[in-house]
């Protein structure tokens, strides 16, 4: 899934939106890391600061959560609710 870069909405929140699909679609697991904030650069060909606002993003959404020092990670399951 490609971000619209000339779209209206946010670049963070196109790519928020993107990680989101993958972790409902499966491709991120529950509690397994998300690709490094780097990888994700790379990937969308958008800066730091843009990938750490979709992060943040995904965080307040409760989806993922940030371990300091360790990366982002899919939230857990638990009884079939995102914990």
């Amino acid at each position: 899934m490609a971000i619209d870069i000339d779209g209206p909405e946010p670049l963070y929140e196109q790519i928020a939106g993107v990680i989101a699909a993958r972790i409902d679609d499966g491709s991120y697991q529950p509690r397994r890391r998300i690709p490094a904030e780097a990888a994700l650069c790379e990937e969308f060909e958008v800066s730091r600061p843009t990938v750490r606002s979709a992060i943040q993003l995904l965080n307040q959404r409760g989806l993922t959560r940030t371990v300091h020092g360790k990366g982002t990670y899919v939230a857990g399951d638990v009884n079939g609710l995102r914990a």
